[in-house]
């Protein structure tokens, strides 16, 4: 039996989500403050023993405390709730058990249950927050019914968790109905009991080198795995005659019984084979009188020489730490001689802190390598529990399968706008639920298996922190990588307060990205180059201003829809920013360069070219240099600059070096500072929106 599926309303930015759980792990990524720690943090308040907040309840339903103070009615109060729902094979011995406890179940192979955190007794609510604070002369109260609320316990003593046995009624074309039939309080605890354990790894481990009240030291993990887990020694009759031979025993039987443990932790990719080993050693003295205290040492097993816990690093306690914490949940799982359990799952919050990208990319396999030594000593290899794992780690994200990860994105609250609000909700989505459609490129039939299948090899290879960023720039090559720091600073300075991925994939791949980016809903500017060809025949390259120039460009031929130069020069701005599909599409338009009296217009075909006609100056005074003679005819400087680009002597990241050595002001090409400033003001709305406001009126004054 497994947890096939969660729903979360009402709790802090979950609004309202479904998240589907893998059989074995599920890994929970997304930007900073998109509600990954959120949907840990539910089940701590629901199964963990945390007690709710005032402050948990989304932002939208604070507003339902005041509705319900206005017009008494109680269905007005909002509710936090969690859906549960587990998948159950009708062969399996467990059967028996789940429908012991719902014996009403129509899907045999499907059972759920409702917590419901909402209000015991609206009426006694009412009574007790107006004579708390009750009408003052002006009609108004001190407080509101959700300050009161949050005021010493009120929310506990008039809130309670409610449970609820869900089924679901499937018609013919209409959405599936979810039933809920509402179970006596001690009947709801029974079930969930029965059904569910989940444990927690924190973030804030505090792995620290001292005894504080915030610290975790590794050698009181093991002491604490010791007491519940394994065989204790007998207590010696008389510690202050025997301390010395209890010492000596108690270590040899540490060793025995943590030797699977630390040859394990040892394959755990550090210390390597030139680190210390470790020994657990018992540290009895009369004053402690054998309650069971030990250290944990860093033996040098050439010279024995012992170093204490505080003298290793972080990153290898941290792995540790979690190993054991691991181990630990699973062992006390399994060991639950009555009524276990059907479900366990352990949720562990950032993995990452501490360790290098090796041990990030190994983290995994390595947790599953602890739980199934731990399930195959006890007798039980098929007794595994379910991983959620939330990261910021892009290392730990490449070693995982992609249909695994659960992406939160940022979004608004249902009815507001960038105009009047900042994202306080969140949606989920599925990797497993994301599937490419048939592309047509070049007349070339592209089938979504292909496309997944580039895909997953690329973010595993390269980016996978795109699923961690606020928007992505997908550029051409390593030249456009290399110079976009730079052009942001010059031409959108505020997006250097925002996480941007740079994805390199040259013209022939960014519309490969077109269907995952729709589908995280992740803004996207593509940084492309015209790359003209002849009008017919061979596509041999050609200068951008050839009377029917078509492109060769993949991307710009699939997002455009277009395929000559003409036509990709005729589009407006508003054309090129496709706000219906929240991304926008930059590429080299026409260039007027003035030089005294004469001027010309210059279209280039690739970004190098677009720098230096954008910088004529800079290139005819020779504070950039291409190598080649500049003729004085702008309309031969032109073909010359052309040519010399385009050639195989041109080298393209020295080009790149150049620029961002260079002393003198430069301009961005404008095709990338009009791509960058939509990024901007899409990323920024509200202080776009301030600034114009501002801008009008000044011009009104």
């Amino acid at each position: 039996m497994r947890v096939s599926s969660i729903s979360i309303q009402n709790f802090r930015r979950l609004e309202k989500v479904q998240i589907d759980i893998e059989e074995r792990e599920s890994i929970f990524v997304g930007p900073n403050n998109s509600g990954k720690t959120s949907a840990t943090a539910i089940f701590r308040c629901f199964l963990g023993g945390r007690d709710f907040k005032i402050h948990d309840f989304s932002v939208a339903r604070i507003a339902d405390f005041d509705a319900f103070t206005a017009t008494d009615d109680a269905s007005k109060l909002p509710k936090i709730s969690l859906d549960l729902w587990f998948t159950i094979d009708p062969t399996s011995i467990a059967f028996g058990r789940v429908f012991t406890l719902l014996p009403k179940l129509s899907d045999l192979t499907r059972v759920g249950i409702r917590l419901s955190y909402e209000v015991a007794d609206a009426k006694t609510l009412r009574e007790s927050y107006e004579a708390a604070y009750p009408h003052k002369d002006d009609g108004t109260r001190a407080k509101t019914l959700a300050q009161y609320l949050a005021l010493d316990g009120n929310l506990g003593r008039h809130f309670a968790v409610c449970y609820f046995s869900l089924d679901e009624k499937r018609q013919d074309g209409a959405p599936t109905e979810t039933l809920t039939s509402q179970l006596a309080p001690d009947e709801g605890k029974r079930l969930l009991k029965h059904l569910i354990r989940v444990e927690f790894v924190d973030a804030q481990r505090n792995i620290n080198d001292d005894d504080s009240s915030r610290s975790n030291r590794l050698s009181s993990a093991f002491a604490a795995f010791y007491q519940k887990n394994l065989e204790q020694a007998g207590h010696a009759a008389d510690a202050h005659s025997v301390i010395d031979a209890n010492n000596k025993l108690l270590t040899e039987h540490y060793a025995n019984q943590f030797e699977p443990l630390i040859k394990l932790i040892k394959h755990l990719g550090v210390p390597s084979i030139n680190d210390r080993e470790l020994r657990i050693i018992s540290s009895l003295s009369p004053e402690s009188a054998l309650r069971g205290n030990t250290e944990l040492l860093y033996v040098d097993p050439g010279r024995q020489h012992e170093l204490p816990e505080l003298y290793n690093g972080l990153g290898f306690k941290n792995l540790i730490y979690m190993a054991i914490q691991a181990q630990h949940f699973h062992s006390q799982w399994v060991m639950t001689a009555e009524n276990r359990p059907l479900c366990l799952m352990i949720f562990i919050e950032e993995p990452e802190v501490h360790l290098h990208a090796q041990v990030q990319q190994a983290f995994i396999s390595n947790i599953w390598q602890v739980i199934n030594q731990s399930a195959e000593a006890a007798g039980e290899p098929a007794l595994v529990p379910q991983l959620v794992v939330t990261t910021h780690s892009s290392h730990i994200m490449e070693a995982v399968d992609f249909e695994k990860v659960r992406y939160f994105q940022r979004c608004y609250i249902e009815g507001e706008t960038a105009a009047e609000s900042i994202r306080n909700a969140s949606v989920v989505h599925s990797l497993r639920a994301f599937q490419p459609e048939v592309e047509m490129v070049d007349e070339k039939r592209i089938e979504p298996a292909e496309s997944l299948a580039f895909l997953k090899r690329y973010l595993r290879l390269t980016h996978c922190d795109l699923f961690f960023a606020d928007a992505a720039i997908l550029v051409e090559g390593a030249v456009e990588k290399l110079l976009m720091p730079s052009m942001i600073e010059r031409a959108a300075g505020r997006l250097r307060t925002t996480y941007l991925t740079i994805l390199e994939v040259g013209g022939a791949y960014a519309h490969r990205f077109e269907g995952l980016l729709s589908f995280l809903h992740i803004p996207y500017l593509v940084i492309t180059d015209l790359d003209s060809v002849v009008p017919t025949g061979y596509p041999r390259a050609c200068r951008a201003d050839l009377a029917g120039a078509r492109t060769s460009n993949a991307s710009l031929k699939k997002l455009c829809g277009i395929t000559t130069v003409a036509e990709l020069m005729a589009l407006t701005p508003a054309q090129r920013q496709q706000a219906e599909k929240d991304r926008c599409i930059s590429f080299q338009t026409d260039i007027l360069v003035t030089e005294g009296e004469t001027q010309a217009t210059m279209r280039p075909r690739t970004l190098e070219e677009a720098i230096l006609y954008e910088n004529f100056g800079l290139l005819r005074s020779g504070v950039l240099s291409i190598d080649t003679h500049i003729p004085a005819l702008l309309s031969d400087a032109y073909q010359a600059v052309y040519e010399q680009v385009r050639s195989d002597s041109f080298k393209k990241t020295d080009f790149a070096m150049d620029i961002l050595a260079c002393t003198q002001e430069w301009v961005v090409p404008s095709y990338i500072a009009e791509g960058l400033s939509w990024l901007e003001s899409r990323l920024d709305p509200v202080r776009e929106a301030d600034t114009t406001a501002k801008a009008a009126g000044t011009e009104g004054a």
